[in-house]
């Protein structure tokens, strides 16, 4: 990657923007603490800015973030190691609702999702998605000055940046990579600012999404609301003398790095420590680890769960699952429903089927450190992802590159992106209850030879296709650009 960075770049700096920061830093008990977040992108994003030691300009959201960065709120990461530069944006409280929890998440997340959730658009928020979209660009553009470099946009947050980048700086090349599904040009019309958002994101010179199907909703959505040249044979758009390739990037993880520190002895540890804790002795496990999140099918999966305790009693006081929801965008009406009902489903299955002190479902509703997560993923006997819809989904790709023992078994949802990869998954319907409750039952009882060769196979997809083939495709691209 390193030196694929020297021949790509010739010397031009290689920036990362996004919403997301690698890093937060928040005091906790008076000490300083540095939390990676639960984040998709920011995790598979790291590893890539160690090997380049660029510089990523993120939202400071922490409440010590200022603490840590010098006058232009800028440090070094990561805290062990540090190699690359994270400049911090500052935001106002009312900037954050307007821009991120309004526009952004009330508006964009359930248009570009299928998961029945109607999109809120509000004038106001739209203006601050506007004006922070331009503090990214000022931010950006005091580094780049007049010098070409590389920039390199993360997502939903920042559509306008590409084309606001553009402007301020012409010798620029910039990527923007859609990290969520993109909808079929009949959803997107309802957007108010149709328009304004498919003229910022083709000030892009390549786009990425995550697989083929939401590369050609996009040239049908250009299509249809713009007047622009698409070119599906070369997949592209020409649009105002200006060409946007758009390509397809499936993310992934840092195989090796989760491998290694999954087989570590603090992990062992760890797992007889959960063990213990969580009364999970001499019960079959199942894991399901997410974002709070109304995409992820958290409900769907409780329900499943349910319909399999009922068809299946004998494993009643032999079986246990543990669902992990880190909490999310609280500030968001639909959130703050969804985390009722998932703690009121979990009180109603405990209190049906449990017995004594045996309860099947385990709820964690916190932040996790990632020697926990793989020491959760190393018990399990499968792991459930239910994503209603989803553009990737990297704990599936995390599970299987923490199984160095090459147990357990993989439920992946068919409206995942990793779905069209980690093909020796169970494949299920998160929205069929009671084939997803047999689905569970076939995982809990596959032979071990089966279940051995699936993971193995699923092991290679994931160890070949990890986060630095994504990335090093995208920077190969870029440098092809003139």
């Amino acid at each position: 990657m390193q030196q694929l960075i020297r021949r790509t770049l010739r010397g031009r700096k290689f920036i990362v923007v996004s919403n997301r920061e690698p890093y937060i830093h928040t005091r906790r008990d008076g000490r300083l603490e540095a939390l990676r977040p639960a984040s998709g992108m920011a995790l598979a994003l790291d590893p890539v800015m160690q090997a380049t030691g660029g510089l990523w300009v993120a939202h400071g959201s922490g409440d010590a973030d200022r603490e840590v960065a010098d006058g232009r709120g800028c440090l070094r990461l990561p805290p062990e190691k540090p190699s690359y530069t994270l400049k911090r944006v500052w935001l106002s409280k009312q900037q954050e609702e307007g821009y991120y929890y309004g526009f952004a998440n009330s508006a964009l997340w359930p248009l570009c999702h299928i998961a029945y959730r109607r999109p809120v658009f509000r004038q106001r928020d739209w203006e601050r998605y506007q004006e922070v979209n331009q503090l990214f660009a000022d931010a950006v553009a005091e580094e780049i000055g007049p010098e070409p470099a590389f920039v390199f946009v993360q997502d939903y947050h920042l559509a306008l940046l590409p084309r606001l980048l553009k402007e301020r700086c012409p010798r620029a090349t910039v990527a923007l990579f859609w990290h969520i599904p993109w909808p079929n040009p009949e959803v997107f019309r309802i957007c108010p600012w149709k328009t304004d958002l498919l003229h910022g994101l083709l000030g892009s010179d390549i786009l990425g999404f995550h697989i083929r199907y939401h590369c050609n909703n996009f040239i049908d959505t250009v299509d249809r609301e713009l007047e622009a040249r698409p070119d599906r044979e070369m997949t592209a758009i020409v649009y105002r003398g200006e060409t946007t390739k758009i390509r397809s990037f499936p993310i992934s993880v840092d195989f090796e790095a989760i491998d290694r520190e999954a087989g570590r002895r603090a992990v062992r540890l760890r797992m007889q420590e959960l063990r213990d804790q969580l009364g999970l002795q001499s019960q079959l496990v199942g894991v399901g680890i997410d974002r709070a999140d109304y995409t992820k099918g958290i409900p769907e999966r409780l329900r499943a769960l349910d319909r399999f305790l009922d068809l299946y009693p004998d494993y009643h006081g032999r079986f246990a699952f543990v669902q992990v929801a880190v909490p999310s965008r609280l500030h968001v009406e639909e959130y703050r429903r969804l985390n009722e009902e998932v703690d009121a489903l979990v009180e109603e299955i405990n209190w049906k089927h449990g017995a004594g002190a045996w309860k099947p479902i385990v709820y964690i509703n916190r932040h996790l450190d990632p020697v926990h997560l793989y020491a959760l993923y190393r018990l399990a006997r499968f792991c459930l992802v239910s994503s209603l819809h989803d553009g990737m989904n990297l704990v599936a790709k995390e599970f299987v590159a923490a199984r160095g023992d090459d147990g357990g078994v993989l439920l992946l949802s068919q409206f995942t992106g990793a779905a069209r990869e980690l093909r020796e998954a169970i494949v299920i319907n998160p929205y069929a209850i009671d084939c997803l409750a047999e689905q569970i039952a076939q995982a809990l009882a596959m032979d071990e030879r089966e279940m051995r060769t699936r993971m193995r196979r699923l092991r290679e997809t994931v160890r070949e296709r990890n986060v630095y083939k994504w990335a090093a495709d995208i920077i190969r691209k870029l440098g092809k650009l003139p």
